[in-house]
């Protein structure tokens, strides 16, 4: 069996936003169990003994205590269920957990050497010692399958794929440590069991649904897709901010470019929006938008929700 477990549903800042006084941030403030969410995470495993993290949110030490399925094994005093960290990107959102992760436990880093290079470019990461943390570089359209820390294989084949996005906000202006050209920046990932076939897909970020896309997921039985924004326009007519979703790398929800109308009629047997902005009204259970979403057959999963394939 393929276990999946959502660390964390939201975009950066989680839900409420530390700083934010939005509809959706206030409602959670007010109702902490159905509402709040972590920034977006998932984890996985094939032998539900052996886990692998896709991204590493800033929320990561939160989400790793919430999860017994993480916690060191019992009786052990130093010990990690973790054997690796696949990154999909190199935003905040995804690698700034890795540095809740530098107190000794072997793992390994998987990313595309764009993502790579951010890392090597940046100090901080060093704490990240290489003799137990190693970084191992992944081709676009090349599978391969993740090792535990004792070298053996995991049992699950990994491969990545390039979708339209955008390099991390705060390289915008600066020169990028991994080269302005080529993909690699925004990665999606499929994740297949070997012995049962089962896949699931992830896609954190994706600025448009193209038909290459839809025929890469169709048939899948799990698909966690983008979900930022309802509409591309909604931090800026919630006065949150001046972009829209696509020029920060995202498409909408809703729309006739958006994910629910360009994925739908695939053969997906369960499809999961995350990476959810607390501005996005699809956040709140009795909203239009929320229902909407439902009714297409999408679900806004709470943190913590455990999927077995």
């Amino acid at each position: 069996m393929l276990r999946v477990v959502v660390l964390g549903a939201a975009a950066g800042g989680g839900v409420p936003q530390w700083n934010c006084g939005c509809a959706g941030c206030r409602a959670a403030r007010a109702d902490l169990g159905e509402l709040q969410r972590t920034q977006a995470s998932v984890a996985f495993s094939a032998d539900g003994i052996n886990w692998f993290l896709i991204n590493a949110s800033p929320d990561l030490r939160q989400q790793l205590n919430a999860t017994p399925q993480l916690h060191p094994k019992p009786g052990a005093l130093r010990h990690t269920p973790i054997a690796g960290v696949i990154l999909t990107n190199s935003e905040v959102d995804a690698v700034a957990g890795l540095l809740s992760m530098r107190e000794g436990s072997p793992f390994t880093i998987y990313a595309h050497d764009k993502v790579l290079a951010i890392l090597k470019a940046n100090s901080i990461f060093n704490v990240l010692n290489e003799k137990n943390v190693r970084r191992q570089p992944i081709g676009i359209g090349e599978a391969f399958e993740p090792t535990l820390p004792d070298g053996s294989p995991a049992g699950i084949e990994v491969k990545a794929f390039a979708v339209p996005g955008k390099s991390a906000w705060y390289l915008e202006g600066k020169v990028h440590p991994g080269g302005s050209i080529g993909d690699g920046d925004t990665l999606g990932l499929k994740i297949t069991h070997k012995a049962s076939g089962k896949t699931f897909y992830f896609l954190a970020a994706c600025a448009e649904v193209t038909d290459e896309l839809r025929k890469e997921i169709s048939g899948s039985s799990l698909v966690f897709f983008d979900g930022t924004v309802w509409r591309d326009d909604e931090m800026i007519l919630a006065g949150l901010g001046q972009k829209t979703g696509k020029s920060m790398g995202h498409v909408a929800m809703s729309g006739e470019a958006g994910a629910i109308a360009r994925l739908s009629g695939l053969d997906i047997d369960r499809k999961i929006f995350l990476h959810i902005n607390n501005s996005n009204p699809a956040l709140l259970p009795s909203s239009p938008e929320r229902k909407a979403a439902e009714h297409a057959g999408w679900q806004i999963p709470a943190d913590g929700t455990e999927i077995v394939l």
